[in-house]
């Protein structure tokens, strides 16, 4: 099961508000979800429309969430895809670093088992 983070629209006609939940991809725009992560207001003010419970959206990226284009336009936006980019590519470095680390204890551990 695919997690997206995508908007799910509420409010009357012309009137307009989402949520901004994490939910299977499979399910209807509107269905049933996982979590809600944050509130997107685009009629209010342009300091209150956007509303996000950072903990969980980092939390939903680092599980593999997907966000749909419009929720990563509004993560970047408000700083948090870049962070969560910069963490993820920092966190890949370091693996990489790991994983050469531990061939290389490896190699030489090799040749000195063999001697013995």
């Amino acid at each position: 099961m695919q997690v997206k983070i995508r908007l799910q629209r509420f409010g009357s006609k012309k009137r307009p508000f989402y949520r901004i939940v994490a939910t299977a991809s499979g399910k209807q725009r509107d269905g049933r979800f996982l979590d809600i992560v944050g509130l997107y207001h685009p009629i209010s003010a342009p300091d209150s429309q956007i509303r996000l419970d950072n903990d969980k959206i980092q939390k939903w990226l680092n599980l593999g969430a997907q966000p749909s284009a419009t929720v990563q336009d509004i993560l970047t936006k408000k700083g948090l895809w870049t962070d969560f980019a910069q963490s993820r590519e920092s966190r890949r470095v370091n693996k990489i670093k790991r994983l050469n680390t531990a061939g290389k204890t490896n190699k030489t551990k090799a040749p000195a088992a063999a001697e013995a």
